[in-house]
């Protein structure tokens, strides 16, 4: 499970480090940095799979993913000044198990010979045992293109990093192979879900081909695929218990058609079941989120942003009791607005709630010695 989780010099996130727990609840006002926090972990996510260099790129590079505030927030009314200090975005997770932390900064290229402008260089990689960089704990420490590892001592690795490759996916290195590849592989493997698509074109509401399919996609297109393959591995039970809290009296069928799966869901009264290009936008979004929380091999971590949205306030309750039921097979980050599914939450999980008044996003009631121990390490 991942303790600690922290964040430097990303939008408004200037040095933030929260504690998380097998379930957590962000909330706060709008313009506190709640979206800036499931971003940055999305993009943690990222380097997980190898493509952090891109994810970072596809917000603008960092010109626009930096914090654009003072270099030392002082306050409301503050002004930025040109930096001093060196452009970092830092990003770490601390775990039960394995630890890892990351330091993004300017790419080094001549503007006049190079395409790639926008693509961050990675400029400082460390992989650690528990829940911070202590230096007894880190076992891999990359500082630009040079790596050395721990065994009984430290050792240079002779292969030479390029800014755009990871520790996580591109070092050779036997004797650290099986300890990143389960590092990455789990990070990876992380959910990450915002705003799900349910208008009329939506892929949600087409049928589609199906195959066993482990977790839900970021479009919802094998929604279908997901609930038959909880099915046919007898992990349904969550999912019935699930739809009969939100829709007293209905269930889901799978059809199959040479192939091509739909989902229909049965409701009291009607004389046939109804495909998702009938349902609501609520009622098909609620689905979606039982097939994203509720799969037949949960995910080490589901990440879910403003789940709330387009969900009628009587189906906040039915929802709070699937993402706590989803917590007790995995661990889930909730970020929302809506103070009903905060309520309903309230005893399942522990809630982190972020403020921002001219210092960056802060979390409220969090004194210097209440935040989890966090070092990041020098370039």
């Amino acid at each position: 499970m991942i303790t600690t989780f922290a964040v430097s010099g990303y939008r408004s996130l200037v040095d933030l480090v929260v504690p998380l727990s097998p379930l957590t609840v962000v909330s706060g006002a709008n313009g506190t940095g709640k979206t800036s926090l499931y971003r940055a972990l999305r993009l943690l996510a990222a380097a997980g799979a190898g493509e952090i260099i891109g994810a970072v790129a596809r917000e603008g590079g960092l010109a626009s993913a930096l914090w654009a505030g003072p270099e030392r927030p002082g306050g409301p009314g503050a002004q930025g000044t040109v930096r001093k200090g060196p452009i970092s975005l830092r990003l770490g997770i601390g775990a039960d198990e394995y630890g890892y932390l990351l330091d993004l900064g300017q790419p080094q290229v001549d503007p006049g010979r190079s395409y790639f402008l926008h693509d961050p260089e990675i400029k400082r990689e460390q992989v650690f045992t528990g829940s911070m960089a202590r230096p007894s704990a880190v076992f891999i420490d990359r500082t630009r293109g040079a790596v050395r590892v721990r065994e009984d001592g430290w050792r240079a690795v002779p292969q030479t990093l390029r800014p755009d490759q990871s520790v996580l996916r591109d070092l050779d290195d036997a004797g650290t192979l099986a300890d990143t590849l389960r590092l990455r592989t789990r990070m990876s493997d992380w959910r990450c879900y915002d705003h799900f698509r349910t208008d009329r074109a939506a892929p949600a509401r087409q049928a589609q081909v199906g195959t066993r399919t482990r977790w839900l996609s970021d479009d919802g297109s094998d929604l279908a695929s997901v609930w038959a393959t909880a099915i046919e591995a007898g992990q349904d039970g969550p999912l019935r218990e699930a739809v009969a809290d939100a829709f007293p009296g209905s269930h889901v069928e799978i059809a199959v058609t040479d192939g091509v799966f739909e989902l229909l869901l049965h409701q009291p009264g009607l004389l046939r079941p109804l495909g998702t290009a009938e349902l609501s936008d609520g009622t098909l979004r609620y689905l979606l989120l039982c097939a994203a929380l509720l799969p037949a091999e949960p995910p080490p971590l589901i990440v879910l942003n403003e789940p709330e949205g387009s969900l009628h306030p009587g189906l906040l309750e039915p929802l709070g009791a699937l993402i706590a039921r989803a917590a007790r097979r995995t661990q889930v980050l909730v970020v929302t607005h809506a103070a009903p599914l905060r309520r309903a939450l309230a005893a399942a999980g522990s809630e982190i709630e972020l403020e921002s008044a001219g210092w960056g996003t802060q979390v409220r009631g969090q004194g210097l010695l209440d935040a989890p121990a966090w070092v990041w390490p020098k370039r």
